[in-house]
């Protein structure tokens, strides 16, 4: 797990999100890092369901799932901006570890994420 952090310092130390998201987990407890999990999975199980039903990715529901995803993160993690939210969408395609996290649920769902994330206004 410190290679995972080492990483996350390296790309991203000098931002205000991972700051803020230091402060926060500094004081988390097992717990607390589980209701977060809770969260995140509950979220990506939304997706998973809309992806399943063929739910477009600008339907009001589907765009209720993201407004869900970036509320999650912000509560657990950092203020998480549309703008933010994109980028880590983008993440979600790019890099494998984040991409086989949703395709581990279903086949495409990553890309669905993605799309649904950036088709936000």
């Amino acid at each position: 797990m410190d290679h995972y952090a080492d990483e996350v310092e390296d790309r991203w130390g000098d931002s205000t999100a991972f700051k803020e998201s230091k402060e926060r987990t500094s004081k988390y407890t097992h717990a607390d890092f589980a209701a977060a999990k809770i969260d995140q999975e509950a979220v990506t199980e939304d997706f998973a369901i809309a992806f399943g039903n063929q739910v477009g990715v600008r339907s009001a529901a589907v765009q209720e799932i993201v407004a869900a995803h970036r509320a999650a993160i912000s509560k657990w993690f950092y203020e998480c901006s549309v703008e933010m939210q994109k980028n880590l969408a983008l993440m979600y395609i790019n890099d494998d570890r984040f991409k086989a996290y949703y395709e581990s649920r279903a086949r495409g769902l990553a890309e669905y994420v993605h799309d649904a994330i950036l088709a936000q206004r």
